[in-house]
């Protein structure tokens, strides 16, 4: 449990990152923060799997290119979903995939494997 609330932090930090650095991405106040990016981390758990494979014909031809779009869908889907969250424009939330990607492997990282 520890390490799950540990990758939502990271995932958190992520998203404050890309809403200080972008001017598409924004949220309302700390709480917001921390939702989002539990939606996000369960999103990513649930929905992302699915239209992985319903969309791997289109991210093998595009050599995984195209996983940068589904992420940034998923920011996308969590923006709708939660009004404390906003993201406008598509390039802001492929941005934002990016730097939310990045922090969470950083996370990822730090927190190590939990096999060992």
């Amino acid at each position: 449990m520890t390490r799950f609330l540990a990758r939502v932090i990271f995932a958190a930090l992520g998203l404050a990152l890309a809403a200080y650095l972008l001017r598409g991405v924004g949220y309302d106040g700390f709480v917001d923060l921390l939702l989002a990016a539990l939606l996000l981390g369960v999103l990513n758990a649930v929905v992302r799997p699915i239209l992985f494979v319903l969309t791997l014909p289109l991210t093998i031809v595009t050599l995984g290119l195209f996983l940068l779009v589904l992420n940034a869908a998923m920011i996308g889907l969590v923006a709708w979903m939660l009004p404390g969250f906003w993201v406008h424009g598509f390039w802001s939330g492929v941005a934002a995939a990016i730097i939310t990607g990045l922090a969470s492997w950083a996370g990822g990282v730090v927190i190590g494997d939990a096999k060992r």
